[in-house]
């Protein structure tokens, strides 16, 4: 596309060509199937969900294919219509999450009901709903004229079971999936009226605790008084890892954090947040945290440390007075720039068994990981999706980081080389992963109109800048 074209494309009404009605039944058809990649009984339906986005891409004049890999397909889809431009690899994930539990969802979650405005359904925000803006943004753009850029697509069916054969597949892939930026929609706005870069991602360490006592579960009575206790001995080593101002005790945890500028603590405070508002929306009275740091700042830029899940003894119905043989726990670090989730892993490892009470036996076994990423807030890419943005929603963005960890943004960073734009269409109230999953549909279609405004923009970047 030459400069006048893009020009002339970047000034059509691209709001006059949306089909509104047509988006959310392809995307109602998309969320009708169950697939679920944890769910072994699902290898079907990962299938059909794969082939109904090949099918469509390949409507839009993609070449594009469905990949096996040892676990779930990939999509893979390019159309490189404008040589000399950027070229943009769109990344998302038609694997959802397992509906339990079933009972508390008020419509079926693989049947799309739409109520007060929104669609609830399984996979609506996470990620279909998003992942799909983009497919339906492309073809909103190609009703207007050429593409202003070359796009790629790779749409994945293991996120949600932590993308074990994305790797290998990047590794194999690495030349045809060579980009200029990498655009990701896989998460959520800082608040429904307030446009939002993302910026930061924390990683992740997380582990489980093992503690072993007897060498069976022991009658509380007869053995009460002698035997060591293995509940009581992982809630006191819980109860070691943090400080009472809220800092993890773990030697050499925070070596290395990056800490936040005087600029970004100021940009933060701007945003229109209330902790009141915060702590009622989650049903709690306070909002405990490391001292010295904002909620914003605690939930975006400072490590953690949390109990996920914890196990040992009876727990059924009624009383069974025994000491239990055995107790676990499983604990995840959110980590910031400056922390390596492996360096932060063997420090787990080293020290947790160091606080066992005399007795029982402590194992730390590593289970998954992922680095932590910033991207630089001059990078071109970002005011590019600021001026898409202020396009849609009348109004700049704010720039944030998130909480939450994707932890292939890294591996796309390494492997392939190319800065990854997060530029997210959901809200933290659609709750992912929770029943009752839900997307709204003006989210739905800004994303849209946010993804087409997006191509537009880069398209007027020179590459290499």
């Amino acid at each position: 596309m030459t400069p006048s074209q893009n020009d002339s494309a970047r000034n059509a009404d691209l709001t006059a060509l949306q089909d509104r009605q047509g988006a959310e039944q392809e995307l109602f058809e998309l969320l009708r199937i169950p697939s679920v990649s944890a769910d072994p009984a699902h290898a079907g339906d990962m299938t059909r969900a794969a082939d109904f986005l090949q099918l469509k891409l390949q409507s839009l004049g993609f070449t594009a294919r469905v990949d096996p890999t040892a676990g779930h397909p990939l999509v893979y889809a390019e159309r490189l219509d404008a040589p000399g431009q950027p070229t943009v690899l769109i990344y998302g994930h038609y694997d959802v999450q397992p509906e339990a539990p079933l009972e508390e969802w008020v419509t079926p979650p693989f049947e799309p009901t739409v109520r007060d405005g929104r669609i609830y359904a399984r996979g609506s925000t996470d990620d279909k709903g998003q992942a799909y803006a983009h497919v339906r943004g492309v073809e909103l753009l190609l009703r207007a004229g050429p593409l202003p850029v070359n796009v790629k697509f790779l749409l994945e069916g293991e996120e949600e079971v932590g993308s074990p054969s994305l790797e290998a597949y990047l590794r194999d892939h690495a030349d045809e999936l060579r980009a200029d930026v990498i655009v990701i929609s896989d998460g959520s706005r800082f608040a429904p009226d307030v446009p939002t870069v993302t910026y930061g991602l924390r990683g992740l360490s997380y582990v489980e605790i093992h503690v072993q006592g007897a060498n069976r579960d022991l009658h509380s009575g007869s053995y009460g008084g002698a035997a060591p206790n293995p509940i009581n001995a992982l809630c006191e080593i819980i109860t070691r890892l943090k400080d009472e101002q809220g800092r993890v005790t773990i030697p050499g945890f925070y070596d290395g954090v990056e800490e936040l500028t005087p600029e970004e603590r100021e940009m933060w405070a701007g945003l229109p947040h209330s902790d009141e508002e915060f702590a009622a929306s989650i049903g709690v009275s306070d909002l405990p945290g490391e001292a010295g740091y904002s909620t914003l700042e605690r939930l975006w830029a400072r490590p953690t440390l949390d109990v996920n899940g914890i196990w040992g003894g009876y727990q059924g119905e009624g009383s069974k007075t025994v000491i239990a043989a055995k107790a676990g726990a499983k604990v995840s670090m959110r980590l910031v720039p400056g922390q390596d989730p492996e360096r932060i892993t063997r420090l787990v490892q080293d020290y947790v068994p160091t606080l066992a009470p005399r007795g029982v036996q402590v194992e730390v076994r590593a289970l998954h990981g992922g680095q932590p990423v910033k991207v630089d807030l001059d990078s071109p890419f970002i005011q590019a999706a600021d001026r898409a943005l202020t396009r849609v929603y009348g109004k700049p963005a704010a720039f944030g980081r998130t909480g939450g960890s994707i932890p292939i943004v890294a591996d796309f960073r390494r492997i392939l080389g190319a800065p990854v734009l997060l530029v997210d269409f959901g809200l933290n109230e659609d709750a992912p992963h929770s029943p009752n999953e839900s997307f709204a549909l003006e989210d739905y279609h800004n994303g849209i109109l946010t993804s087409a405004y997006l191509l537009q923009e880069l398209g007027l970047q020179e590459i290499g800048e």
